[in-house]
Order: C-alpha cells, then structure tokens, then sequence
C-alpha cells in the first residue's frame, strides 16, 4: 500500500488527495491549519496542537462532523503507516487543514497529509543560521483576524518573503506590528537572547502563540535562562547578543543577519544551542544531527 492521506473521515492514495475549486478554502483561503512533526515516528506535543486547532475552529464557526479525538486518532495512523516508507532516521511533517467547504453546503472538509521534513534546509539553518529582511507588509492586525487563529490566510507572508528574496536571496521576512515593533518572522516566531536581561518575545496579543515558542519558554525555564515577553523595536533586536527563531520542524535555529547586517553569534555556547541541545535531550533524538545525517 503506498503513503496514504486522510480526507473527511478516509484514508486514501496521497496523490488522489484534491481540493474541490469551488471550495471555500480555496476561494476565499479561509482554511484552518496546524502543522506537527513526529520524533522516531511519534507526533509531538499531539494534543497541544490539536487543542489550538479546536480554539481555531470555535473562533472560524467551522464544525466538522469528526470529533477532533477521532481526528487525532487518524492522525496517528496515517503518520504510523507513512512513516514506513521513509529513509531510516528520517522524520515526517503533519499538516491538518479544515475548509469551509463549498457555499451554502454547511459541510466542512478535513484534510491530512505528510511529508518528509526538509533536513538538508534545517542542516543549514542550524550550521550557519538565516537571514532576515525587515519588510515593508506588516504582521495582520487582530481586528482583522485573531492573532491565535492558525489559518491558511497567507498572503502577507507571500509578499513580504517575495519582497526579502529581491532584496537579499535566501532570506526571510521579519513583519512589524501595526506599531512598528517586530512581531513574527514568516511561518516562526522570533526572541532575542539580552545578557542580563534573557529571553524576550514579542507580546502575545501581536504574534500567533506558537507550540514551539511554549516550548522554548519551558526549556528556558529548565536551564534558568530568563524568559519575558516585551515590546522589540528593530534597534534592540539589532543589538541583541542572539536573534532565534521557532517554528514546528525546525524547532529552533539562529538570525545570523538581518537588513544585511551581522547579527547575533554562533556557537556551543551559545543560548540557542543550549535550548536545542536540551530539545534533544527531552524528544532523544539530536535534532542538529538528524539534519545532518538526513541532508547527506
């Protein structure tokens, strides 16, 4: 049987998984999303992520006719049977996505499918970091959507990385906030590392509250290594001693430039590797090796 996806309550051939046109999540890009990935096979933080897709769908008024303990259970087979077909050590990304479905039908879809995380992107993220651009498109405000709505609605990510890649290629956007102050880097969310001071994120009423910035703050906790949330004008994260980011498969990795600028530092001794040495340590798998071994 070949790698499988799941749609509306079935699990089907990956490659007879389709969007209808006339769909609403296509139409209008009002589809609700959450992205996971597995460690040995083994979603992670399962429940955290399916908690925050139940908040998205009560905020949208999307009610589809699995409950999300069965959805989670579909989940972990679908991820069960495609993890097979992977090289060994190797790891899958999760996306869910819930769609309106087609107007007037009151019928909402749901759609999973996996893939094979891009290790030899992450090996080089965590080797020598990423680059950011400040762009002119700005972070979508909360009067227009909720900030902790995961959504599909990515317009503003598109245009501000097309508008980073013209500028410096390969690198990605950072969005301000409607005041100015950094709020998110495109699909991850962005701290700082200030001596004295710790760990400092954006405010959570401006940025998405991501799993894996949770995370962080856990594990900041366990090093007691300093964790706040505040407000980031460009100037001091210019001049912050580390800019890091979060996101879901990577989980968390270096700003080694920003405007062009050298930024931050490199290092075993560094906050950022000791957050993903202790990452390591809580899945049991050296997630800097993983991509490693896997981009080769």
């Amino acid at each position: 049987m070949p790698p499988l996806a799941y749609y509306n309550n079935e699990l089907i051939d990956h490659s007879d998984l389709t969007v209808d046109v006339r769909d609403l999540g296509f139409i209008m890009g009002t589809t609700v999303s959450e992205r996971l990935r597995t460690f040995g096979g083994t979603l992670y933080k399962l429940n955290e992520h399916f908690k925050r897709l139940q908040e998205s769908l009560e905020l949208t008024q999307l009610k589809p006719s699995i409950s999300l303990t069965e959805l989670m259970d579909s989940a972990t087979k679908l991820v069960t049977h495609n993890h097979q077909f992977l090289p060994t050590g190797s790891d899958l990304g999760l996306a869910v996505l819930v769609t309106p479905g087609i107007s007037g039908a009151d019928q909402p879809n749901v759609m999973m499918y996996t893939d094979e995380l891009p290790f030899q992107q992450m090996a080089r993220w965590y080797e020598v970091g990423i680059s950011l651009q400040v762009s002119d498109y700005r972070q979508v405000p909360g009067n227009c959507w909720p900030p902790q709505l995961k959504c599909r609605s990515r317009m503003h990510y598109y245009l501000a990385d097309q508008q980073a890649w013209q500028t410096q290629a390969g690198a990605r956007a950072l969005m301000l906030d409607q005041l100015g102050n950094v709020a998110e880097a495109s699909t991850a969310n962005i701290l700082i590392y200030e001596e004295g001071t710790g760990l400092v994120s954006p405010p959570l009423e401006y940025i998405l509250p991501g799993i894996s910035l949770s995370v962080v703050e856990q594990l900041a906790a366990q090093n007691e290594v300093k964790f706040q949330y505040d407000t980031i004008s460009i100037d001091r994260l210019l001049n912050a001693a580390e800019i890091l980011l979060c996101s879901t498969s990577p989980c968390i990795w270096p700003v080694t430039q920003c405007n062009g600028k050298a930024v931050g530092t490199l290092g075993h001794e560094t906050v950022t590797a000791l957050l993903q040495r202790t990452w390591s340590q809580s899945v049991g798998i050296d997630i800097v090796a993983q991509a490693s071994m896997q981009s080769e």
